[in-house]
């Protein structure tokens, strides 16, 4: 890891927000840490095999034009990090936190949560 941690989160939460890895079952289960939890925009509480298969059923062709402004990152614990970020969508944008983790030497989202702006 020779990027900045702040580059390196923000890069990953970029991964997970292209539609070619929200498609493809084996890089969601790379990325999804297993404890992965998620509230949805609707306050729905998603679980880890919930998300993946809602992901793999529904159309993610919108995220190919998903914009990602404001992002901040902070450190919670050695190797956890608080990502926050406003999304854009179109005309739809939302507030969006995600913790990361890094687990054997890959990056892992194990919360996400969306709130409409």
């Amino acid at each position: 890891m020779d990027e900045p941690i702040s580059v390196a989160v923000v890069r990953a939460e970029r991964a997970l927000l292209d539609p070619t890895i929200r498609t493809d079952r084996a890089a969601l289960e790379c990325w999804l840490d297993p404890e992965f939890t998620e509230i949805g925009q609707s306050g729905r509480l998603w679980t880890r095999d919930e998300i993946i298969a809602d992901l793999l059923a529904t159309d993610q062709s919108d995220y190919a034009r998903a914009e990602l402004s404001e992002p901040r990152v902070r450190e919670l614990a050695p190797d956890c990090y608080l990502l926050t970020y406003v999304a854009k969508m179109g005309d739809r944008r939302s507030r969006r936190s995600s913790i990361w983790r890094i687990r054997e030497g890959q990056w892992r989202m194990t919360f996400n949560q969306g709130t409409p702006v």
